[in-house]
């Protein structure tokens, strides 16, 4: 749109656009906390969201487990800690840390807390030195804070990073990495550093010393420190866009490049150089995984085993290294298999890992890939309940902690399908409903497609409790753009390329309502981020298949999104509107630029939040005003807090899940 009337309401915190906001979001908590069930269906999520009986997941650190804690009692949470004997008992003995809602009423802040980074101590005496960082509201700018674990109390005069998108990383007890907003001219234009300095302690950030500048145009710059004892090395990264990034090893004052592709994904893990590969190179396929000695590769040499290589069914969805092995987890088909790796006198010894099941969702990862070839272990699918376990490479794994049964899966089973696409592409999709088909029923399909994500089976109790307990069907679309193939099912949904994932989902929405489980009227689908994107593109090119559409914290104006907070990361994705050769293929799905007025549209329900830094609340806005102004059937609801989440405590998470599932219960006609 060259002369936008709405521009205005991209100002976040502006008066007249909050103004609008709060007229939107009483119209629409009228419309929707109106209907019978709203309020026993947010106290019932909000129940399971604060349940004690959901798992507390850990980090193991030393002689202790660390977990981050909300409930009713804690709204914004506890960081705890534990032993892991302790953590085995039913109920553990937790010892509190820091509480987030205390410090919020001592210092008069919103804060929600973002994570923890450790320093290693010396050999033999434990962890105590903690950056712990926490953000206003949820946004992704955050603050950085030094936290003493003898003491329990944050350092007087400890390392402390003002409020910015960034980060601070170890070096040693003295010494930190800082790449965060240092001032005009140190940001790049998704709003992410572009310096990362080397601070000591007890000087002031603006004498931290240069240890690398980015150009104007990067995305980030970060630097890290390799902690692993034996094996201490530095490193910066320059990321350049998504999936196209530079690695350096910082020796003394000089930076030297590890001379491998730019779309490679780099880690080096004691002696071991890995590199997964999202293009060919030299002899190795896309996808594949490789690995080749560290210092011999910086040395010239350029030998390497091929730890995995992809056919049309596998794609790698993780490695992990314990001290002696490499855990590899590999998606067939959307399901997982887990493989040990261990190199033996100059080969790769492979085994599967024992006690892992060979059915439903797995992810395995190193307890501590320094010391011990422990390793924990989640497995779960939509309809099994999680289950974190702890095992030894070799050994028979133990169960730590089950999750109880949230809903009744009583008369439910899955079972994963094939549509094909416009262009002939056999689309993978799991349904999750009843097992004996009687008829059509209200069905809710979800998708994201992008930034090379897998979608994989999973146990949510809320879409459970919320959706599949009341009757209703649920669909996951493993389309094009992410990561469920690999690289090469993200590379073809690129740029002018985007509308393949488009067509992906509506062909699934299409199989759907061949095969009798729903009808366009009885199908609603919900998106976010880019699944927002995703579910905008079907509103305005594919409205006949849908009855009811949830737009989650959505990009929506593709002309602007560059210039809109971290939008201009996300060009090697989508292409540059500034561009005319890409401009002419992002407008065919660009939904703000689509819309019309004389077009037949589903009810929508847009939810978003004014403190989302990543994507912009102003394409939700602008989006629901233009359709709003044309007379269609829309609804908007911005959550003040929360960020690219959208909620920032269990309490507005509730609240979210209750507006958006009883929107589409009432528009599809599913009664609980």
């Amino acid at each position: 749109m060259a002369d936008d009337p709405f521009l205005w309401l991209e100002d976040v915190e502006g008066d007249d656009a909050l103004t609008w906001v709060r007229q939107r979001n009483e119209r629409s908590r009228a419309e929707l906390e109106d209907d019978a069930g709203f309020e026993p269906l947010r106290s019932d999520l909000l129940a399971i969201l604060d349940s004690d009986e959901r798992i507390p997941y850990i980090a193991k650190h030393g002689d202790h487990v660390y977990n981050f804690w909300q409930d009713a009692n804690n709204p914004r949470g506890l960081w705890r800690r534990t032993t892991l004997d302790s953590y085995r008992k039913p109920d553990p003995e937790w010892e509190l840390i820091l509480d987030i809602d205390e410090l919020n009423r001592t210092e008069h802040e919103n804060w929600v807390f973002h994570g923890t980074t450790y320093l290693e101590p010396p050999e033999g005496e434990p962890y105590r030195h903690v950056l712990v960082s926490l953000s206003r509201g949820g946004s992704d700018a955050d603050v950085t804070r030094e936290f003493d674990l003898a003491a329990m109390s944050f350092v007087e005069d400890g390392f402390v990073r003002p409020e910015a998108k960034g980060a601070l990383a170890w070096i040693d007890h003295d010494r930190v990495y800082v790449f965060t907003d240092f001032g005009e001219g140190t940001l790049t234009p998704s709003g992410y550093p572009r310096i990362v300095k080397e601070w000591r302690r007890g000087t002031p950030i603006d004498e931290a010393t240069t240890v690398y500048e980015g150009r104007p145009d990067d995305m980030y710059i970060g630097a890290a420190h390799d902690q692993t004892r034996g094996y201490e090395r530095d490193f910066v990264e320059r990321n350049i866009a998504f999936y196209n990034n530079e690695l350096y090893l910082r020796d003394g004052s000089e930076l030297r490049k590890v001379d491998v592709p730019n779309s490679a994904s780099k880690s080096v893990h004691r002696e071991w150089l890995m590199l997964e590969l999202r293009d060919p190179w030299d002899d190795f396929t896309a996808g594949s995984l490789i690995v080749t000695e560290f210092d011999d590769f910086m040395a010239g040499k350029r030998s390497f085993d091929i730890l995995f290589e992809p056919d049309e069914h596998t794609s790698l969805v993780a490695a992990s290294w314990t001290r002696h092995h490499l855990l590899l987890n590999v998606l067939r088909d959307g399901k997982n298999e887990i493989t040990v790796l261990t190199p033996v006198d100059g080969s790769w010894k492979r085994e599967p890992l024992l006690g892992a099941p060979s059915i439903g969702t797995v992810v395995a990862g190193a307890v501590d890939s320094d010391s011990c070839d422990d390793y924990f272990m989640t497995t779960t699918d939509f309809l099994t309940p999680s289950t974190l376990w702890m095992g030894t490479v070799g050994d028979e794994p133990e169960v730590l902690k089950s999750l109880p049964a949230f809903f009744d899966t009583g008369g439910l089973h899955t079972e994963q399908h094939f549509a094909t696409s416009a262009d002939g592409t056999k689309i993978p999709y799991f349904i999750v409903g009843p097992a004996t088909q009687d008829g059509t029923r209200p069905t809710l399909l979800t998708g994201y497609g992008g930034f090379e994500v897998p979608l994989i089976p999973s146990y949510n109790p809320i879409v459970g409790r919320g959706w599949l307990a009341a009757g209703g069907v649920f669909v996951e679309a493993n389309i094009r753009g992410g990561g469920e193939y690999g690289p090469r099912w993200h590379q073809a949904a690129l740029r002018e390329n985007r509308n393949k994932a488009y067509d992906d989902f509506a062909a699934v929405a299409q199989d759907l309502i061949v095969r009798g489980i729903t009808t366009p009227t009885q199908l609603g689908i919900m998106g976010g981020s880019n699944g927002g994107l995703l579910v905008g593109n079907m509103l305005t090119t594919y409205p006949e298949l849908f009855g009811a559409i949830v737009c989650q914290v959505p990009l929506l104006d593709m002309k602007r999104y560059t210039k809109l907070l971290a939008g201009a990361s996300w060009m090697a994705e989508y292409g540059d509107p500034d561009n005319p050769d890409d401009w002419a293929f992002l407008k065919r799905f660009s939904p703000y630029q689509n819309v019309k007025a004389d077009a037949h549209y589903p009810p929508v329900l847009f939810i978003t939040s004014t403190k989302d830094d990543r994507v912009h609340p102003g394409h939700a806005r602008k989006m629901m005003a233009l359709m709003e102004e044309q007379g269609h059937d829309v609804l908007y609801y911005e959550n003040i807090e929360g960020g690219h989440g959208a909620a920032a405590d269990n309490e507005q998470r509730a609240f979210m899940s209750a507006l958006e599932f009883s929107f589409l219960k009432r528009q599809l006609g599913l009664n609980s």
